[in-house]
């Protein structure tokens, strides 16, 4: 399934069983919905439409709600940063979401096409002077829930942010009661 929409508006890309010029294999179409490209504008509302995303491929996956639970929130956390923080709330500006799974992982990405940032110039929320605050707790919950997180800038800015979960894992966080 593909779907084309205008810019500033949602856009869905299914492509079933074929990841990067592979074959289409048993084990693909069985245990993966293929990747899953959206390509939304920045609003918050459409954080309901990525977390629907999310359940289809934990469904396909046959992932537990508890763990779809730790990467829903991790996963909203990063589309959240992209909208306000990547693209500053403008809504001409697009949030990339991408699902992909291989075998026990699951790949999320998420990009912007904002100006970029330093991960490691954000606040650590756990340091004293910033605990009573109300904001800088996202990256440390997507650290938290996910089992590899990496950025990166994209090609033509914005940021590019990598999350992976080891699906062999179960429990909350990185595996915890296996």
């Amino acid at each position: 399934m593909r779907a084309q929409l205008s810019r500033g508006k949602a856009s869905l890309q299914v492509v079933p069983g074929l990841r990067e010029g592979r074959e289409l294999t048993n084990e693909m179409t069985t245990t993966s919905p293929g990747p899953i490209v959206l390509w939304l504008a920045s609003r918050y509302e459409n954080i309901e439409l990525v977390q629907a995303a999310l359940t289809h491929v934990c469904k396909q996956r046959a992932i537990d709600s508890e763990m779809e639970h730790w990467i829903g929130m991790a996963l909203r956390e990063a589309v959240a940063n992209a909208v306000k923080h990547g693209n500053r709330l403008d809504p001409d500006k697009r949030v990339l979401v991408k699902f992909d799974g291989v075998g026990s992982d699951l790949t999320i990405v998420i990009g912007d096409e904002g100006g970029g940032f330093d991960p490691e110039r954000v606040s650590d929320p756990l340091a004293p002077e910033n605990q009573m605050k109300t904001s800088g707790r996202g990256i440390f919950y997507i650290r938290t829930f996910m089992d590899d997180v990496a950025f990166s800038r994209g090609e033509s800015g914005g940021t590019i942010l990598t999350m992976r979960k080891d699906l062999s894992k179960r429990g909350n966080a990185k595996g915890e009661n296996e």
